[in-house]
């Protein structure tokens, strides 16, 4: 999958598009996808010109959830087991996330994502996330359920 792929299936926009490319895709088993990591994202801005590099370390919370958007093409595509037309991804539950090493401006990430097993209107997910080969993140289990769109609107939204 490229961008413009991945922009078609996710409702994610700028800044917050964290997915850049999919490389191998199995429908409903696994899935690896890259994300470059660069300083003119905007949570780099506030950086002054004396920051050091510990102050470029990219925000753990952005590095799961580039990797759950990751997991997200993976449960939209055929054969993940889940209906998913006219239904909102939400990311469920996480359990056994480690952070390894930080992750500066200038590497790619590789989120590897499996299905362990999915359910009706929720798939659970392991996988990790690595830099040059070396895993960086680690993430036991993400459960992504499957919600209607229309029920999650407030009354009288568009």
């Amino acid at each position: 999958m490229d961008a413009a792929e991945i922009k078609r299936s996710l409702p994610h926009r700028y800044p917050m598009l964290l997915v850049d490319r999919v490389l191998e895709l199995v429908p409903g088993e696994s899935l690896v996808a890259i994300k470059a990591v660069t300083c003119n994202e905007p949570w780099y801005s506030a950086l002054d010109d004396a920051a050091t590099v510990e102050g470029f370390g990219y925000p753990p919370t952005l590095l799961v959830e580039s990797w759950g958007q990751a997991a997200g093409l993976l449960a939209l595509r055929p054969g993940a087991d889940t209906r998913t037309a006219g239904q909102v991804m939400l990311a469920g539950a996480m359990s056994g996330v480690e952070f390894l090493r930080p992750v500066h401006p200038g590497e790619v990430l590789e989120h590897r994502v499996r299905v362990v097993r999915a359910v009706s209107d929720a798939v659970i997910f392991e996988g990790e996330s690595l830099v040059d080969g070396e895993v960086v993140m680690r993430l036991s289990h993400m459960v992504m359920a499957f919600r209607p769109g229309d029920r999650l609107r407030p009354a009288g939204a568009v």
